[in-house]
């Protein structure tokens, strides 16, 4: 089993409640992410699922996600739980998010988050080290991607 928290922030030129939009946009949102595709809406900030399309070392995956979302403060904050299982390598994946958003400044904002991933099964035999570069190159995308799109002073 490999587990690891991470945590990133950026600030954008967007004001709060551009960058909310933006944020709760979940087609837009996940075309940020590459690995993500087939997203579908089950309930508004509330329920979606998802296929997770990916390759780590010799596995090529493909999950299918719930993903679970709910507004802790709509316009400031949200919590994310995504997880989902590839049956035909027998590997499990979960992450847990918690995105902040607050005002910079300048009059943008700044996205913060932290959160927690699991990915278990053979998979997780590729070593942590392996997996923690893979997921950081995920959310080096994710990021870089906000920032095209929302702007960086």
């Amino acid at each position: 089993m490999a587990t690891q928290t991470f945590a990133r922030q950026l600030t954008v030129t967007t004001s709060p409640d551009q960058t909310w939009i933006a944020l709760t946009d979940i087609e837009r949102l996940a075309s940020w992410i590459g690995i993500v595709h087939e997203v579908v809406e089950l309930g508004r900030l509330e329920k979606y699922s998802a296929v997770l399309l990916d390759r780590v070392g010799p596995f090529k995956l493909k999950a299918d996600l719930a993903i679970n979302v709910n507004v802790v403060r709509a316009g400031e904050e949200v919590e994310l739980e995504a997880s989902g299982r590839d049956r035909a390598v027998d590997s499990r994946i979960a992450v847990r998010a918690l995105v902040r958003i607050s005002p910079a400044d300048d009059g943008g904002s700044t996205i913060a988050t932290e959160g927690r991933y699991e990915v278990t099964g053979k998979v997780a035999s590729m070593g942590s080290a392996v997996i923690q570069k893979k997921a950081d190159r995920i959310l080096a995308e994710f990021f870089s991607n906000a920032a095209i799109e929302l702007g960086t002073p």
